[in-house]
């Protein structure tokens, strides 16, 4: 985070010289320091999240196959003509612990065409889907598997 505050003080200022560089140290220093005592943040809680940061990011990689996987689900039944689309609401349970998982995984499924989270409360979901077969095996997704792996300490 320490060094986000100096690179965003060496952007602000549009160059780079001797004196900005002295300063940001400094003011980024304060930011940190005052970010650590009133905001809850350590440098135990960035060293996690960068201990997480590959898993992470693979999460957003598989986010991103999922969603091109069911652009292309959704277009299939627009076009076919011949099949009946069948809406369904479906209510599974998440063993995820944290609220951020939990929210993870429903900004997940309403960012995945054809699908959208109606409720999250507890670890109960209600997802409206566009058809049946787009809510099959929604509650043991990849979605949850990785969001199980990030949760993990």
């Amino acid at each position: 985070m320490y060094l986000l505050y100096f690179a965003l003080w060496v952007i602000f200022n549009g160059n780079i010289t001797l004196e900005i560089c002295l300063f940001g140290i400094v003011i980024a220093g304060l930011i940190f320091a005052f970010t650590c005592k009133f905001m809850d943040y350590s440098i135990e809680k960035e060293k996690q999240l960068l201990r997480r940061s590959w898993k992470l990011f693979c999460y957003f990689i598989v986010l991103i196959r999922e969603i091109v996987k069911a652009n292309f689900a959704v277009v299939r039944i627009i076009l076919s003509q011949k099949e009946e689309i069948q809406p369904a609401l479906v209510s599974f349970h998440s063993d995820l612990k944290t609220s951020v998982g939990k929210a993870f995984l429903a900004n997940a499924i309403t960012l995945t065409p054809g699908t959208i989270t109606v409720t999250l409360e507890d670890s109960e979901y209600v997802v409206h889907c566009l058809d049946e077969e787009l809510a099959v095996g929604m509650a043991e997704s990849v979605f949850v598997e990785r969001l199980t792996e990030l949760e993990k300490k």
